[in-house]
């Protein structure tokens, strides 16, 4: 099943990213209402550049939410088609616990700086929907894999960020956005998160700088305030 999907998915520069069976009896927190309260949970998303790539040759990029208007279709498709039900991260509120789910499935774990952190992607991966099944789906086997902040001693990420926007309790999304579009905030502007590039692991997944600007606008806008706006 996870071939076929990922056949599927290819096109749209995704894959099955993990997932997970359970029953009634260890069924994870969030699902909806109507939801199969026994089977799997898929998780599909991507890594690097390739969905980039997809979206800038196959996109309408003048849409209003160009990202979602050209993805969640197809994804429903896909996951109609598997005989699924998608779910999407940003739907809500409420919102599906999505990184609670990532962090069941495979070895995940929450960086210094908030965001996921995996072994291979480093933080440069995203999860795009989750796909419900009421049945078992076979799934790829599990990697035991400690988390590669452990072995991080400089942790540069907590110590670039030119709005100390990373606080110990919270993201100050308010301080990255204002000086995001102040005259000093070009290079988060234009090439992303310095925090974020700060990181060494993962770097062969490194989002080129023009799909790290269009995340960062998007991230801007979702705020409240938007880039050029």
């Amino acid at each position: 099943m996870t071939t076929d999907l990922d056949t599927a998915l290819a096109p749209l520069g995704l894959f099955v990213r993990s997932g997970f069976r359970y029953s009634a009896d260890d069924a994870p927190d969030g699902l909806p209402a109507g939801a199969p309260r026994a089977g799997t949970l898929v998780l599909v998303g991507n890594a690097g550049s390739a969905m980039w790539e997809s979206f800038i040759g196959n996109a309408d990029r003048e849409a209003r939410n160009p990202l979602d208007s050209w993805l969640r279709p197809a994804l429903e498709r896909i996951a109609s088609t598997a005989g699924a039900t998608a779910l999407f991260p940003n739907d809500g509120p409420p919102f599906v616990p999505v990184h609670d789910w990532a962090m069941r499935a495979e070895p995940v774990y929450r960086s210094p700086i908030g965001i996921l952190i995996h072994p291979e992607f480093g933080l440069w991966h995203v999860y795009r929907a989750a796909f419900l099944f009421d049945r078992d789906v076979e799934l790829p086997p599990r990697r035991e894999t400690p988390s590669p902040c452990e072995a991080c001693e400089r942790k540069p990420c907590l110590t670039v960020c030119p709005a100390d926007a990373f606080r110990p309790d919270r993201f100050d999304a308010e301080s990255c956005v204002g000086h995001v579009e102040s005259a000093n905030g070009a290079s988060c502007r234009d090439r992303g998160c310095l925090a974020r590039r700060a990181c060494p692991v993962g770097r062969d997944y490194l989002y080129p700088p023009e799909q790290q600007a269009f995340h960062t606008a998007a991230m801007a806008r979702a705020v409240g305030k938007g880039i050029g706006a």
